[in-house]
């Protein structure tokens, strides 16, 4: 399982290094991944019996992330009137059903998916697009990923205590503080081409690493709902897309957000 672990990571560094340096690889290259994801957790919910509309959910949340790539924006706010226009033509779509039943739920789930992978994900082609958002876009995937291994690390070797045994049985207490001691480490080490102050850099690490952290239990609890132990085995030993970029899709608007604040 190791073996296939680090195999598996060493693809993903080497597709992550060839495509962040161009603009339009890497958004071209989250855009895939949102694919992907979506897919994933749609057939997730096909398992758990629950009528989605999964062509549908892909088809508008591959539209949301290439807006951004192609700076397709006719107002400040594109996506969320994109996000709204998807809401409007599901509930169209639930007039020709012959039975009513769950409506409420497919509509929602459909829509979360949306949202919760597409729109989410997306914003690490925002930040990329920022002014030194090469900078950026390293010092979040360093942070974030820095925090998923110190967890394993240290959860594996360490752990005793566990943490939400309802949600994760192999999460622990003493991984999620060894997580948040690496993504802090992370941060710290990102200051050689982001300039923070120290201070900043610890309050980024640890905002970046807990957010992670909530990333990775939120998808945990989806995965148990749908009674899955992994979102696919895309990647060998580390599970599907949504397993790899969980960590990221609380961290990345938040990110976001701050960075736009403190660099106008």
């Amino acid at each position: 399982m190791l073996t296939k672990r680090l195999i598996s990571a060493v693809i993903l560094i080497a597709i992550i290094v060839a495509i962040i340096f161009s603009r339009f690889l890497c958004g071209l290259g989250v855009v895939i991944f949102i694919i992907g994801g979506l897919y994933e957790y749609f057939v997730m919910l096909e398992k758990k019996g629950i009528n989605i509309y999964k062509y549908f959910g892909i088809g508008i949340g591959t539209i949301i992330p290439l807006s951004i790539v192609f700076r397709f924006e006719p107002t400040k706010s594109w996506e969320l009137l994109f996000i709204v226009l998807a809401l409007l033509f599901l509930i169209l779509m639930q007039f020709k059903r012959r039975n009513s039943s769950g409506v409420i739920v497919d509509i929602s789930t459909t829509l979360f998916g949306i949202l919760y992978v597409s729109w989410f994900f997306s914003f690490l082609i925002k930040i990329r697009y920022l002014d030194s958002g090469l900078a950026f876009l390293a010092a979040l995937l360093i942070i974030t990923k820095l925090g998923d291994i110190g967890a394993y690390l240290v959860g594996s070797n360490f752990g005793k205590h566990l943490l939400i045994p309802r949600i994760s049985p192999n999460k622990t207490i003493e991984g999620s503080l060894g997580g948040l001691i690496f993504s802090i480490i992370g941060a710290l080490a990102c200051n050689i081409f982001l300039g923070f102050n120290y201070v900043q850099l610890i309050l980024i690490g640890l905002g970046l690493g807990v957010l992670g952290q909530l990333g990775d239990l939120s998808e945990s609890l989806l995965k148990r709902d749908c009674q899955v132990k992994d979102s696919s085995n895309l990647f060998p030993g580390m599970g599907g897309v949504l397993d790899e970029i969980d960590s990221l899709l609380f961290a990345a608007p938040v990110f976001y957000f701050y960075l736009s604040a403190i660099t106008k």
